[in-house]
């Protein structure tokens, strides 16, 4: 098969996944159970990758799958004399997979629509895949290590369908990704709005060369912030402000104003910060030096 027939392929089956929307009522039923399990707070936000600056669910995935795949190793090559350590590999990969799972249900939480389809399959056949570990493992334990080989293989399958579709979600789909890295601000100061917008704490969202700025007054300071959360791209200047910070409507992340900095999650990159001043009554601003 061809590279370019093997991608159609594959494009119009997850194609036919973010359309299915009888996945909604699945997904409906799950998602308050799983945000009773994971509100939000400080436990979601570690969850969510926010202490580390990065998303922590793609760094996790790589334990289990590489206990698994070292074991498909041994099986293959190791001979009798591996099978003990074999059976040690399944059994480390899937409790190392209870972690990696929490999270990722704390990044599909905060997805919607076909995004969520799309998790809510990755869900699947990940879970399945574990379950078909979890019996490899007892197999094995009761020496049919030949059906626990089996089984094990099955669920590698499974594990590596799920892995397309994670990788198609971070790559195709933007979950996880920094929503303002091809942002570009420009280099000199450039007028951005009128500084009596910006009366009585009011958060003003304006465009600055095609991109989206927020800007607001802080102790006699104008402090202006990209306006797209990093997190999934929601309108800082429809939020609320806090504390000296401003917090997304979409999935209440919160920012220092200031700075720029993550306050709380689930968001893990901070705002791209510009400078500004103010001439005439009017504000400016320009990419951070």
């Amino acid at each position: 098969m061809r590279i370019a027939t093997l991608a159609g392929a594959l494009e119009r089956a997850v194609g036919r996944i973010e359309g299915d929307k009888r996945i909604d009522g699945i997904a409906d039923k799950v998602t308050p159970i799983l945000h009773r399990a994971l509100p939000s707070g400080p436990v979601k936000d570690v969850a969510s990758g926010t202490p580390l600056g990065h998303p922590l669910h793609p760094a996790l995935v790589a334990v289990p799958i590489g206990s698994w795949i070292a074991a498909a190793y041994l099986d293959i090559a190791g001979g009798r004399g591996m099978w003990r350590a074999a059976q040690r590999l399944v059994g480390f990969g899937a409790l190392s997979a209870l972690p990696a799972a929490t999270t990722g249900i704390s990044d599909w939480l905060d997805t919607t629509d076909a995004e969520r389809r799309v998790g809510a399959v990755h869900a699947s056949l990940n879970t399945t895949a574990l379950s078909l570990y979890g019996v490899s493992w007892l197999a094995r334990r009761r020496g049919h290590h030949t059906i626990g080989v089996a089984v094990s293989f099955l669920g590698a399958g499974l594990t590596g369908a799920a892995g397309w579709l994670g990788g198609h979600l971070a790559y195709a789909r933007g979950v996880g990704v920094d929503t303002t890295v091809f942002e570009e601000f420009p280099s000199k100061f450039t007028d951005a709005a009128p500084l009596a917008d910006l009366a009585d704490g009011a958060l003003a969202g304006v465009a600055v060369d095609g991109e989206p700025v927020l800007l607001a007054e802080e102790d006699g300071s104008v402090r202006a912030l990209a306006d797209r959360c990093t997190h999934r791209g929601g309108p800082l200047h429809e939020g609320e402000r806090v504390d000296g910070c401003v917090v997304c409507p979409w999935h209440q992340s919160r920012f220092r104003l200031r700075d720029g900095s993550v306050v709380r999650g689930p968001a893990v990159r901070p705002q791209p910060v510009l400078e500004t001043r103010t001439q005439d009554g009017r504000v400016q601003v320009c990419r951070a030096r």
